[in-house]
């Protein structure tokens, strides 16, 4: 079963950002829901992933909170899909606290992970940290169309959030894969510390580790790294950090 609970929102407000709550646990899926509430979102829930794709199928919300100890479907596997499908954040939640762990739940494109058990305040925070980043906030989403920026005859389309290939294929990206790209393009042919990385990327919100970079990075290399006979787009720079290669441009 699906529950799907919406905040009301008075006329002129601005519209509700609606969440999806996987886990299954009850106990924790009724404590978050009413909590987030408190705090304006909309929340659906669901306990598995069949029950996960029946709340998709009624609405996409802005962000899901998975849980990687599911029945059926493990969260990372359920998180792989969604990725592949469709272009909404993803913080999971774990009971495992290993790096290793971490790292797997960034590999499959999580945008954020928390390991359990953990303070409500803080999912919050990192709620609005990933909404902030992702550009899903729709309070403060700004009208004016944003540039694409143009590389290596790839283009980087800003306003939509899209990748194409040469080719115009569009490459599926998650939204820190995005984010960290966009941060390279908007710095080419500079060398970037992996702290400047992810205090661009993420922002002041981020306690992110920095293997955590280095697995975006790698991520965003199989996907651009297509010709063999080109040099990486993103090279690292020993004890320095990584420097975007390509010159950049605004397409007019």
């Amino acid at each position: 079963m699906v529950l799907d609970i919406r905040s009301c929102v008075p006329a002129g407000a601005c519209p509700v950002i609606n969440l999806l709550l996987v886990d299954d646990d009850l106990e924790v899926l009724a404590l978050l829901k009413k909590f987030l509430e408190q705090h304006g979102y909309g929340v659906a829930v669901a306990t598995d992933g069949p029950t996960l794709w029946q709340a998709i199928e009624r609405q996409v919300p802005d962000l899901i909170i998975l849980d990687v100890m599911l029945p059926g479907e493990s969260g990372l596997v359920l998180c792989q899909r969604l990725r592949a499908e469709h272009a909404v954040a993803v913080i999971m939640l774990t009971a495992m606290g290993e790096l290793s762990d971490r790292v797997v739940g960034l590999e499959v494109g999580a945008d954020d992970y928390l390991t359990k058990p953990f303070d409500a305040r803080e999912l919050l925070a990192r709620v609005r940290a990933v909404l902030r980043r992702t550009g899903e906030v729709r309070s403060v989403l700004n009208d004016k169309p944003r540039p694409v920026l143009e590389f290596a005859d790839w283009q980087l389309d800003v306003t939509r959030r899209e990748l194409r290939s040469p080719d115009k294929v569009m490459i599926p990206l998650s939204a820190s894969e995005f984010e960290l790209l966009l941060v390279f393009a908007e710095h080419p042919q500079r060398v970037l510390t992996r702290q400047q990385l992810l205090d661009m990327a993420r922002g002041e919100a981020c306690d992110a580790f920095d293997r955590s970079v280095d697995v975006q990075v790698s991520r965003l290399r199989r996907k651009l790294d297509t010709d063999a006979t080109r040099a990486p787009m993103i090279r690292t720079i020993r004890n320095g950090g990584y420097l975007f290669s390509p010159s950049v441009r605004v397409k007019r």
